[in-house]
């Protein structure tokens, strides 16, 4: 039979250590089964690996020969290993419910990886990444705390507005968003923080405050405020199939930045998964063209 990654081991440590006591407790083993195993191995190979006597332990010529190729099996079985586990791990992707277009096939299949999906609340901008819940995020820019968070821009799109159909506005082919600083809207959680106040358009106010009709923590708290009349609501283009509705319109939206949808992972997350992640997801197909003009 072949020699065990762990009768090379074992072997590696005492010929390291020349010394079987010391080897054992490096090995946290007992030294009588050491010295067993490493009898067996001789046997195995027929050779004798170390000159033995009461006072020393020394490699012989055969012993010398398999400490150099031992050595370079361990490092390579390492590598592989280290490998292996990488591509089966289970990465989690932290998820907001108005990303639900198939976004997640899409980019396991573009990545490579395995991924399980982490509901996320609008409550929790980061998607799981602040509380460690995931291990990447789809979200939309920009992120709070920054410096916490690297990211990889997968797509832009133009703002849309979801408007009731009796609104002035309504039969417009597009609308802008200077005609609309007047209106009412439907707001994220005050949690939502950046994300809010992007999505109220206030990076083209110029300053000038949004008016809050209502708040919204979901895509159906969202449809029924619209319905209501309690204000407009901004969407990404992509998404406005999502907020179809009896009595709701969309129209896209100029005179405003389009949005990006961005893969994030954590600045202190160094795993070589997760590194090469974005990098992976965008050369494989995931990203969208460029970005629309407003």
């Amino acid at each position: 039979m072949d020699p065990h990654l762990r009768d090379l081991r074992y072997f590696v440590a005492v010929a390291e250590e020349l010394h079987f006591t010391n080897a054992a407790q490096r090995l946290h083993i007992a030294q009588p089964t050491l010295s067993r195993q490493i009898r067996q191995l001789e046997r195995q190979l027929d050779v004798v690996l170390f000159d033995r006597n009461q006072r020393s332990v020394a490699l012989t010529v055969a012993g010398k020969e398999l400490l150099s190729g031992a050595r370079k099996i361990l490092e390579l079985w390492e590598t592989t290993n280290s490998s292996l586990q990488e591509a089966g791990e289970v990465l989690r992707v932290g998820l907001q419910s108005t990303l639900g277009r198939g976004l997640l096939h899409d980019l396991e299949s573009a990545s490579g990886h395995r991924l399980a999906l982490h509901p996320a609340a609008w409550t929790d901008p980061s998607s799981g990444l602040a509380g460690r819940q995931a291990d990447l995020a789809l979200v939309w820019l920009p992120l709070p705390d920054q410096n916490r968070y690297r990211w990889q821009v997968l797509r832009t799109e133009r703002r849309w507005v979801l408007l009731p159909e009796n609104h002035p506005r309504a039969n417009q082919e597009m609308i802008d968003f200077a005609d609309l600083l007047d209106e009412r809207f439907i707001a994220l959680p005050a949690e939502a923080g950046a994300v809010r106040d992007f999505w109220l358009g206030n990076d083209a106010r110029n300053g000038r405050p949004a008016t809050i009709g209502a708040e919204a923590a979901t895509p159906e708290d969202r449809l029924e405020a619209v319905g209501l009349g309690l204000g407009l609501c901004l969407l990404a283009e992509n998404n406005v199939p999502m907020y179809r509705w009896p009595g709701l319109t969309a129209r896209p939206v100029t005179g405003l930045p389009p949005c990006e949808l961005a893969v994030a992972w954590r600045a202190d997350d160094t795993r070589p998964t997760i590194l090469e992640f974005g990098q992976r997801a965008v050369s494989g197909g995931f990203a969208a063209p460029p970005a629309i003009p407003a």
